[in-house]
């Protein structure tokens, strides 16, 4: 468990804080692509790390990220029109490029150079993957754009989505961190508990192996007399997982294999927006539309399901449709959806849990040494020093991987290739 003082630590994350200044020392997406459909389209808004923003799409097609308010008299710029290179406050006319350049002052005489004087604040983006990434930091330290595989991906072999989720962004990430309670929480089991007393089944071996770009965790589990089920998870600093679903148990028939993953990024201390990417293993198979609207319904993402704000419409005011005749007959929870089970779990901690109120047990120790990993960055910042993992170079070559295995062999020898980009 960790102290209050270190649960403070880990999970404010406003300018100035300990974490708030170190997660302005990576890049993180802010918006999907999808959301900014067109050039000089209407803009939108932003919440990042406490910072409301606008987002909009220049006439170049490039992404502009500035602050929610004009500096002349904090008009709103939400409002404003989008037009020729920049995004003008319809309050008095003063227009900013996406690099927060005022180019043009109405309101002032002609030959005044007071807009020479006026900048509004904004901060560097990149596209790749399906996501708006942003940079928060100082300029001077911006590291590699983000060069993760599923950025690599083309869009036919590729699906990015998003869903706000009312909890702090640690809890979020603990969960997509702890394999065991997959077997548990997210059960389809007819109303038998029977699975419950199998251990062996239900609780994989862990292990935890440190790197320059997070860790990598494995749980195994034993199928049948002579093979072993494995899968090797990817945690990328800060708040990035990745795992596949490939050659396991949950793979079915006419089942594309894939690699999948969260991005759980903090719009405040309370709040989280989920990004969730999908794509194919094999650089020659695409993942079709159905598949990928299939996914989306099956993790309660579904159009009928996400309301306007990328909230879900299952959540606290209705106690998440929980189910208690569909509790006892057919699904472990008696609420539909997976991520909407995480939700109702995560959420309904309350908005930031008191870490130093938890008995952890031997099944947490991805979630233990994750928590170890950010207190760190946030000493080395304060030190002066890089944090682990901003460097692309660390991660561009990292998968997930989902195998089945001889039991008498090392996952690492009987397919060592599981765990390198393709793409």
């Amino acid at each position: 468990m960790l102290s209050r003082e270190e649960n403070e630590r880990l999970t404010r994350v406003g300018a100035g804080t300990p974490m708030g200044e170190t997660l302005r020392r990576y890049w993180m997406p802010c918006a999907l692509s999808a959301e900014l459909p067109e050039n000089d389209g209407a803009p939108i808004r932003v919440r990042l790390l406490g910072e409301d923003l606008v987002a909009f799409r220049d006439t170049t097609g490039a992404v502009g990220l500035v602050d929610a308010f004009c500096p002349h008299r904090r008009a709103p710029m939400f409002f404003g029109r989008n037009e020729e290179c920049g995004l003008r406050c319809v309050y008095h006319g003063w227009k900013f490029d996406r690099d927060g350049t005022c180019v043009d002052m109405p309101s002032e005489p002609a030959d005044s150079l007071f807009k020479t004087k006026v900048t509004i604040a904004a901060y560097p983006t990149y596209e790749a993957g399906g996501f708006v990434w942003a940079y928060l930091g100082p300029r001077a330290l911006m590291p590699d754009v983000p060069d993760y595989e599923f950025c690599r991906v083309p869009p036919t072999h590729g699906h990015a989505s998003k869903n706000k989720q009312f909890s702090n962004y640690a809890q979020a990430l603990e969960g997509g961190l702890d394999s065991v309670h997959a077997t548990i929480l997210h059960a389809d089991n007819g109303g038998d508990l029977s699975f419950l007393a199998n251990f062996e089944r239900l609780v994989p071996r862990l292990d935890v192996v440190k790197t320059d770009y997070g860790y990598y965790y494995i749980g195994q589990r034993d199928i049948g007399d002579d093979a072993s089920w494995v899968r090797v998870y990817q945690y990328l600093m800060p708040f990035t997982q990745m795992r596949g679903t490939v050659d396991g148990p949950f793979r079915r028939a006419g089942f594309t294999p894939r690699i999948d993953g969260h991005i759980w990024v903090p719009i405040d201390d309370e709040t989280t927006c989920v990004y969730h990417y999908t794509y194919s293993y094999d650089p020659a198979v695409p993942l079709t539309p159905e598949e990928i609207a299939a996914s989306e319904r099956s993790f309660g993402r579904g159009p009928e399901n996400l309301l306007p704000d990328y909230s879900l419409r299952q959540n606290r005011s209705n106690d998440y449709e929980l189910d208690r005749a569909r509790q006892r007959t057919t699904s472990f929870s008696g609420i539909v959806g997976v991520n909407t089970q995480d939700n109702a779990l995560q959420e309904g901690m309350g908005p930031i849990v008191d870490r130093s109120l938890e008995r952890l047990g031997t099944t947490d120790r991805a979630i233990i040494v994750m928590r170890q990993l950010l207190l760190e960055a946030t000493r080395d910042v304060e030190a002066g020093r890089s944090p682990r993992g901003t460097s692309a170079a660390s991660y561009r070559s990292v998968r997930a991987a989902d195998v089945v295995i001889p039991r008498d062999r090392p996952w690492e020898s009987a397919r060592p290739d599981a765990v390198i980009a393709r793409f």
